[in-house]
Formats: C-alpha cells, sequence, structure tokens
C-alpha cells in the first residue's frame, strides 16, 4: 500500500443498484481477508483513540483492528466481544460516520478508517470459524429479567451472563429480536444469516429467551420481582408506538405506518411468494418522513415494484437518515421530494388513497433543536398522485408497562425516566434504556444503554 492509498479507504463491494433494487439481499457484500487486512494497515493505533471515545459501548477499536492486520480473527472477535454482544449487527446498521469512524485521526486529511466494515468482517469470519463468545464465570445464584429482546434487552443480557446472573428475556413477540427483526430490512440486515446467529451467541452465553410474553398481559413488572424470584427487572421494550400527521384524509385505505409496512415485510416475510401475510405492492408510494426507517420502507416499496417518492419538509442537508442509506436509496431511483410537506391526502369513491397534495416549504430560522425551521410558502400546493402513503414519523413507547407498573414514572412522551448512566429507575430494582427511555433512537445507542444498565444492576445486586 503506497502512502496515497493510506489517505483513500478500501471500497466496499456491493450489488449493482439496477440489480438490487428488484431483489431483497443483501447490498453490500462486505470486505474479504485481503480487503480487510489492507484497511486496518490504514489504522494509526493512536495513543488516545478518539474512536473509542466516540463509541457508546466504548470497543477496543485499534486494539481489535491491530489483530486483524496480523490476520487473528479469533483475536480481534475476542477483543470485540468485551464490550458488544452483537458485532455483525452493529457491523452493518451502526451510524459509524457520526461515532467512532466520526472521530477517527485518518479523517482529518482523508477517509476514516472503515472501522464498521472491519466489525462486520470480524463477526462474519468468527462465525464462518465456528468462533463462539466464552464465559468463565460462574453462576452467582441471582435471577434477573429482561423484558424486550431488542439491542437493548440482548446487550444487557449478555453482559449479566458474563457476570454469572440467571438471565431470562421476555420477548412479546413470536421471534427473539425486537427491532432488529420487525424494523430493518433484509437488505440492510438479512435475518436467518445473521440476525439469528447474534441472538444464538446471546443464548450461549447461558440467557434464556421466554417469546410471545407481553409484559402488562401475560404478567407484569411487579409480579416478576414479587412472584417470580427475580431480583431485578431491566425494560428494554423499545419504541413501536407509531406517530402520524392526523392531516384529512389519514384514515383512507392505503395510508400505513412505517412500522406496520416493515414489519409485514421484515418479521412476516410478506414480500416472499409463498408468505401467508399480506402487504400492498403499490404502484406508486409516497413516504413521508427523511429518517433511516422512511429509508428503509421507501426502498422495501421500491423493491415491491412501486416508484417511490420521499417527501421530507427540510432539505437534504437536514434530512436525518444516515448518508450511506440516503445515497444507496438515489442510486436505485427513489425520488426525493424535499422541501416539502403533506397536508391533506385523498381517496376515491371506494375509500383508497388516490393523491396527496403538498405545499413547498423554505428554511426559516432554527428552531430548539438548532436546525432552521421550515416555512409555509403561501400558494405553492401541488398535488403528487399515489396509491399508497406511508408515514415515517417516528414512534414512542408503548404505556402498557408503565401503566401496569406501581411507582414507575414517565414523562410526557410516554417515555421511562431512568438514569442515563445507571439506567435506574424510580422504582426500585427496575432499570430501564433503550428507546423505552429516549424514544426512537439508534440500534448502538440503545446498546449503550443495555450496557449501562447491566453495571448498574450488577453493582445494586452486589450491594444488597
Amino acid at each position: 500500500m503506497t502512502a496515497m492509498d493510506m489517505f483513500k479507504r478500501v471500497p466496499v463491494r456491493e450489488q449493482e443498484p439496477q440489480v438490487r433494487a428488484t431483489n431483497f439481499e443483501e447490498v453490500c457484500l462486505g470486505y474479504n481477508k485481503e480487503e480487510a487486512e489492507a484497511e486496518a494497515q490504514r489504522c494509526l493505533t493512536c495513543k488516545r483513540p478518539f474512536c473509542v471515545e466516540g463509541c457508546p459501548v466504548s470497543i477496543n477499536i485499534p486494539g481489535f483492528i491491530a489483530r486483524v492486520k496480523e490476520g487473528d480473527v479469533a483475536g480481534a472477535y475476542k477483543i470485540i466481544s468485551e464490550s458488544s454482544s452483537l458485532p455483525a449487527i452493529c457491523g452493518r446498521v451502526c451510524p459509524q460516520e457520526t461515532q467512532c469512524e466520526g472521530k477517527c485521526v485518518r479523517g482529518i486529511k482523508g477517509d476514516a478508517v472503515s472501522i464498521g466494515k472491519l466489525e462486520r468482517y470480524v463477526a462474519d469470519t468468527a462465525k464462518e470459524m465456528g468462533i463462539k463468545p466464552e464465559v468463565t464465570v460462574e453462576k452467582n445464584g441471582k435471577k434477573v429479567a429482561v423484558i424486550g429482546s431488542g439491542p437493548a434487552g440482548l446487550t444487557c443480557a449478555g453482559d449479566l451472563a458474563k457476570l454469572g446472573y440467571d438471565v431470562t428475556i421476555f420477548e412479546a413477540l413470536h421471534k427473539a429480536g425486537g427491532v432488529l427483526v420487525y424494523g430493518i430490512p433484509e437488505f440492510r440486515l438479512p435475518k436467518d444469516a445473521v440476525v439469528e446467529k447474534e441472538i444464538e451467541n446471546v443464548k450461549a452465553l447461558g440467557v434464556k429467551i421466554e417469546l410471545d410474553c407481553v409484559i402488562g398481559k401475560s404478567t407484569t413488572v411487579d409480579a416478576l420481582l414479587k412472584e417470580e424470584g427475580f431480583d431485578a427487572v431491566f425494560i428494554g421494550s423499545g419504541a413501536g408506538l407509531p406517530r402520524f400527521m392526523h392531516i384529512p384524509g389519514e384514515q383512507s385505505l392505503g395510508v400505513f405506518s412505517a412500522n406496520e409496512y416493515l414489519t409485514r415485510s421484515n418479521l412476516m416475510q410478506a414480500f416472499k411468494d409463498d408468505s401467508r401475510t399480506p402487504i400492498m405492492r403499490a404502484r406508486k408510494a409516497v413516504i413521508v418522513g427523511g429518517g433511516n426507517v422512511a429509508m428503509d420502507a421507501a426502498r422495501t416499496a421500491l423493491r415491491l415494484g412501486a416508484e417511490t417518492h420521499i417527501v421530507y419538509r427540510r432539505s437534504e442537508e437536514e434530512l436525518p437518515a444516515r448518508r450511506e442509506e440516503v445515497e444507496h436509496a438515489k442510486q436505485e431511483g427513489i425520488i426525493f421530494d424535499l422541501l416539502t410537506n403533506p397536508v391533506e391526502i385523498h381517496a376515491d369513491e371506494n375509500g383508497w388513497v388516490k393523491s396527496i397534495t403538498c405545499v413547498r416549504m423554505e428554511l426559516g430560522e432554527p428552531d430548539a433543536s438548532g436546525r432552521r425551521s421550515p416555512v409555509v410558502i403561501p400558494g405553492s400546493e401541488f398535488e403528487i398522485e399515489c396509491d399508497a402513503v406511508i408515514m415515517s414519523l417516528g414512534t414512542s413507547p408503548n404505556p402498557l408497562i408503565s401503566s401496569t407498573t406501581e411507582g414507575l414514572d414517565i414523562n410526557r412522551r410516554q417515555c421511562i425516566i431512568a438514569d442515563e448512566e445507571t439506567g435506574k429507575t424510580t422504582k426500585e430494582a427496575v432499570y430501564a434504556g433503550g428507546d423505552a427511555v429516549t424514544g426512537a433512537a439508534t440500534v448502538i445507542l440503545a446498546m449503550g444503554a443495555g450496557k449501562a444498565a447491566a453495571k448498574g444492576i450488577h453493582e445494586y445486586l452486589s450491594n444488597l
């Protein structure tokens, strides 16, 4: 590798856009051995690794990359596993560009080291080699219940199992994985090849998973503590309650939440010809929103045969989705109607969506979050013909758990109030983290919260 090569990252192989837009196979093909080792050579092994400071689960990034340089995948996987229970998942869906890679010194005068793709390479190769995470700590005789098998719950459960706790995860759905299985499409995160294998690794640590168990109905947090012998409970139930715009016509047939649309496709595999779950194959779909979920819904609709538009009220610069997902969507032919906001949905005589009226926007003064507020341009109304509208406006936690748990305080957004550093809630022996506390966020932030809560639970139970 020449000195000039050190400034540019090794390109990652992908399906061609015109090919992948017609299938649900994984878009990114990842690094092979030669590519990974070449990319690893670009790491400077900084004495003060800012990349680690940018990682919500504090992976020893220079340490594992050094092992990749040496061709020691087993050693690299061991280092990653000390901090992360889900490396194959994080390597695919974590927003590295704003976290570890965003802090990489290489990125000052060139391309940041492709940390995420290297993590994925290590995890995938370790799986092919049959390498599993190791547990050497004996059981300590204490039981912890984890509610939800998404990234927060899996991380908390895995860390507690490594500390010797008897951990049981309670999952409301018929399949473990939470948002990893119902929210993220197959072409970004393969379910059988990646998610299920990562869950098997967590189970290999001794974690038990009970499916079809809705906390608040099947049992309660209070019952877990008082009747079922658990010493502590972690709530990582996510935020699956969708939001809508409440505009005229929103009750029309053909209007969906992105959550429902993606759950049908991802969890129930409705995109397959032999699936028993129906899904609308629109001719022209409008997705309202600009986050990662909006990109996922749009790219799913495209693969199901629709001409697909993303309608977002701010400019491209303010799009909250990952840059990689935006670029992939553009490459695949998705149309971006930016600085545009829906105001009414129109239906035909049978109640089905036929069009959506939008207005043009311009950016005014910054709002409370620091982003410039969009302002309607008078007289700018126009219509987009469509037969499906998918709302991707964010989600909030389902209040079922908080409403059936005595002494558990929530805020006005229905989020559980918990300490950021420990996950401790207002109820004794109950901890919480992830989207149930913050509202909808990223997989890696949920994992960071699960990790912090595991530490908080361990400190609490160690002092009893």
